[in-house]
């Protein structure tokens, strides 16, 4: 993409810049309404469409050449908009799949796996595509490209990597009748390779209790 296309005040809407705002902020949206709570039945299987359709917009922005900003310093946006509400509404919805183990990072070896939150995730993905669209929406287009990729890079991309991991396993688990470890024992502040445990048989019962049906997710018979 050209400087021209860039810099351009009027955007065409088959532009780089445009598409990619598009995929944004239908994510941000998605995710927002999500967080309301008004149909927890399909939140899962929403989250596993609108996480995955971002990647796509990542993706993107990943292999475009590098994205200069206009200016040195980043301009200054003011006071960053709180998370912290939507963060414990996706919680409480989440709850109590919220909490899911990750590698950080697949090639640094052996290393042990950490637990992470599904909400946190979202949360701290949000936080970081509504920086990159406040400076859309202030016609920094260039700006706003620029954090979008350089945050895809350093946070965004990653995290939202290891959410659809997290999401995708738990829609699997569920459809393919396949019973999740002891939910109540795992915590972010727990050490997961010295985490113990073995299925039981009433595992994939309270699954498909507590789980699959208040989330929307339906089991193969």
């Amino acid at each position: 993409m050209s400087d021209a296309t860039l810099h351009a005040t009027s955007q065409d809407p088959d532009s780089f810049a445009v598409q990619i705002s598009d995929q944004i902020e239908s994510f941000l949206v998605a995710v927002t309404e999500v967080a309301k709570g008004d149909e927890p039945d399909s939140a899962v299987p929403f989250l596993l469409l609108e996480v995955s359709q971002l990647l796509l917009a990542g993706g993107r922005l990943g292999a475009h050449e590098d994205i200069v900003p206009d200016e040195r310093y980043e301009p200054d946006l003011g006071p960053e908009g709180d998370v912290d509400e939507l963060r414990e509404r996706l919680a409480r919805m989440l709850d109590p799949v919220d909490v899911y183990s990750e590698v950080f990072d697949p090639y640094e070896p052996r290393k042990a796996p950490v637990a992470a939150r599904i909400s946190d995730d979202l949360a701290d993905v949000i936080a970081d595509l509504r920086h990159g669209m406040a400076h859309y929406r202030a016609g920094r287009v260039t700006e706003a490209l620029w954090w979008w990729q350089f945050s895809y890079f350093s946070n965004w991309g990653s995290t939202a990597s290891a959410t659809l991991r997290a999401l995708q396993s738990l829609v699997a688990h569920v459809r393919l009748n396949q019973p999740l470890d002891d939910l109540d024992g795992l915590d972010t502040d727990e050490d997961l390779s010295r985490a113990e445990g073995t299925l039981e048989e009433e595992a994939g019962e309270v699954m498909a209790q507590e789980i699959a049906g208040p989330l929307g997710l339906r089991p193969v018979k």
